[in-house]
């Protein structure tokens, strides 16, 4: 079970959702398209500020089995209440979920339920993995379970997806920990049912989590029309669940399956507008082959989404394609030849040198290093390259290894693009504000208004998608671009996170087309330590060598 309860904290929202690439505000790109959150200059991680806490929750106070104090809500979901509390035996924090069972179900399925739930919880609790959420304690009132589980700091892969979606190495890397985490369930005979990214959390120190091993599920062996439905997101369960027939270790290897193919697509690929279409989906449609996954990733992803569940690759089989994926083999190093001492180098081509006579090469080369690179690698050790988006009308430079996170092709708000780095410490985004879509006239004069504008914001109020308190640093400069008049502002400041506050610091670009059309670039990165220089090259770079076609 996830602390969230299957939602992200303080949602109100049901657990199955479309994941979309994130939007921006309207000022700038939002910060946090980042493929991982575990990144210390990244998105925070705390479990839940304490601040969008209400005052007091009804229940809040309430003592449990005579020793766990309610303190807040933490979420809650179709099966459940998650709370904060303490618990006051040993003096420690934990997540309690408060059962839930839907109305309609008659007295002897609920009883079954909650049979159900306790019995897996307490075999829950004997696993011993590093990717399991630790179930200390089953507590039963007025016969409901009670879970009592470890409160894990972090957010759920859920959250992070609707923010943007993962580098194909960090993929792998969740995948790994979620399929341990299912192996080992798997070994004590546990069936997980229910594996989707808002049951994985990311925590700390890089930290997976797997939570709900079957609790928050009520139908276990009954079919799904027994009781008229199912608990959790249909387009995450295979196809021989749909169809009633008893689940084994293959249904939840479907499921790791559609989960690292949203997380590095950016979109569920059986999901449908509602729960009959979205199962009729899971057992007849086949999803585009993946994009951003290639190699191993993309064969594991393809293999665990097979119909059958025989033809699926089995734990060790996933495993060892997730290895390849998550470690690629390393380039070939370069060898370094000295043939002087002046600290000058040369690089050539290992074809060429064979070409030439050893002769030529000693009289050319002579009192310097030569350097044999590998015919096969990159001639840059950190290439860069243009990404054109017509429909922005802009082209971006930026490093080569850089992931893109862009609007659905039906998504309303196609105005912006964001790359970053794999760690998410850098993150390069263009935003466009169409003259002809600014009924209320809130695009300024000039870039410099619009600088001006954005800078007094800053220091009024700070940013609240951007993490930034009121009264930052900033540097505000009117300056070019292609002869024409533009703008730019360095911001620096420390962001407002409760538990981990990151310095980070802002470069924006400010640009008025002649059609009146606003284009604002921000390149952010952190504000001290080893990523801050990089980040400035970044920034320099990609303003100079920004293209807008539309002048």
């Amino acid at each position: 079970m996830s602390n969230n309860g299957g939602v992200p904290y303080g949602s109100d929202e049901p657990t199955s959702f479309g994941l979309q690439p994130p939007r921006p505000p309207a000022g700038v790109p939002h910060p946090d398209h980042v493929p991982h959150p575990g990144n210390p200059y990244a998105a925070p991680t705390q479990v839940v500020p304490e601040q969008h806490q209400p005052a007091q929750d009804p229940g809040a106070g309430r003592l449990i089995a005579g020793r766990y104090r309610l303190l807040s809500k933490l979420g809650h979901g179709g099966m459940g209440t998650v709370w904060r509390a303490k618990d006051e035996t040993v003096d420690r924090e934990v997540a309690v979920k408060e059962p839930r069972i839907p109305d309609h179900l008659p007295e002897r399925e609920r009883v079954n339920a909650f049979e159900r739930m306790r019995r897996e919880a307490r075999a829950a609790a004997r696993l011993d993995h590093p990717a399991v959420v630790n179930v200390h304690d089953v507590a039963v009132v007025d016969g409901q379970p009670w879970i009592v589980m470890e409160l894990v700091q972090g957010r759920s892969l859920g959250d992070v997806l609707q923010e943007g979606t993962l580098g194909a190495r960090e993929a792998a890397r969740i995948g790994l920990e979620v399929l341990g985490a299912l192996e080992a369930a798997h070994a004590a005979g546990i069936l997980h049912r229910d594996v989707k990214p808002d049951n994985v959390l990311l925590g700390r120190h890089e930290r997976v989590v797997l939570t709900d091993f079957g609790i928050a599920q009520i139908e276990g062996e009954t079919n799904l029309t027994d009781t008229g439905g199912f608990v959790g997101s249909p387009e995450y369960i295979a196809p021989e669940r749909v169809l009633g027939q008893r689940p084994g270790p293959a249904s939840d290897l479907w499921s790791l399956g559609v989960v690292l193919y949203a997380a590095t697509e950016g979109v569920s690929p059986f999901r449908r507008s509602n729960t009959p279409a979205t199962l009729q989906s899971v057992l007849n449609a086949t999803p585009a082959a993946p994009a951003s996954a290639q190699g191993p990733l993309a064969e594991v992803i393809t293999g665990l989404l097979q119909k059958d569940p025989a033809r699926r690759p089995n734990a060790a089989q996933t495993r060892a394609l997730l290895e390849k994926a998550a470690n690629p083999p390393a380039p070939a190093p370069t060898q370094v030849v000295q043939l002087g001492g002046d600290g000058k180098g040369v690089r050539v081509g290992a074809k060429t040198l064979i070409g030439l006579g050893a002769t030529v090469v000693a009289a050319v080369l002579a009192a310097t290093y030569l350097v044999i690179a590998d015919p096969f690698a990159d001639e840059k050790p950190d290439p860069w390259v243009d990404r054109a988006h017509p429909r922005l009308g802009v082209t971006l430079s930026v490093p080569k290894e850089y992931q893109v996170a862009k609007p659905d092709a039906d998504d309303t708000d196609k105005n912006w693009v964001t790359y970053s780095d794999y760690s998410g410490s850098i993150w390069v985004g263009v935003n466009v504000a169409r003259k002809s879509e600014d009924t209320s006239n809130q695009i300024k004069n000039s870039a410099a208004a619009e600088m001006y504008a954005d800078n007094e914001e800053f220091k009024a109020t700070g940013s609240y998608d951007l993490s930034m308190p009121e009264g930052p640093d900033t540097q505000t400069e009117e300056t070019q671009y292609k002869g024409k008049k533009a703008a730019e502002n360095t911001v620096t400041y420390t962001t407002n996170d409760t538990q981990n506050p990151r310095p980070r610091e802002l470069k924006i670009f400010y640009y008025k087309t002649s059609k009146g059309d606003m284009y604002k670039v921000t390149i952010s990165y952190p504000g001290k330590g080893d990523f801050t220089e990089r980040g400035r090259e970044v920034a320099e770079n990609v303003i100079a060598d920004l293209d807008i076609k539309t002048l």
